[in-house]
């Protein structure tokens, strides 16, 4: 498998609509006079992701009151997101993309290391979207732990 080509500042975010946890659809372009965080995540409940989900959640209120919708986006089905949702008490957007075609147009499915090995699946990956649709800022192969302590760093929020 090649690798992924991967967004940039500048680039327009790419558009989509995916069903939430609850099955109903939500459009990028929905969200537009927003910025948004969109992070992808590879699977919901294992212990990294729980992490990063509830330091977005912990962290919230914060980035919203800065101007910034989180959505997060992996490749579980919508029922698998629901009960993460409420195991974790997550209030933002959980995306459903199975068929990984969203991941893939971000950069986020592809070739990564795991344990010394390359493998195929969701690079963790978080984005930046201004409120035109557009790529402020791409960050691949992020940590699960600290990455949003780092994110408000970068977008200035205390």
């Amino acid at each position: 498998m090649a690798a992924t080509p991967r967004l940039s500042p500048g680039d327009p975010a790419p558009d989509f609509t995916l069903p939430d946890a609850d099955g109903s659809p939500v459009s990028l372009k929905d969200l537009r006079g927003r910025k948004v965080v969109l992070y992808a995540y590879p699977a919901a409940s294992t212990p990294g992701c729980t992490t990063q989900a509830c330091d977005f959640r912990d962290s919230l209120a914060s980035l919203q009151s800065a101007g910034y919708d989180v959505v997060g986006l992996s490749p579980d089905k919508p029922a698998k997101l629901a009960a993460f949702r409420d195991a974790e008490g997550l209030t933002f957007p959980l995306l459903s993309d199975p068929a990984k075609e969203v991941l893939t147009a971000y950069g986020a499915y592809g070739e990564k290391s795991l344990y010394g090995k390359t493998v195929v699946g969701v690079i963790r990956s978080t984005f930046v979207i201004d409120e035109t649709g557009t790529v402020t800022a791409a960050s691949y192969a992020v940590k699960a732990k600290g990455h949003v302590a780092k994110l408000r760093r970068d977008l200035g929020i205390d």
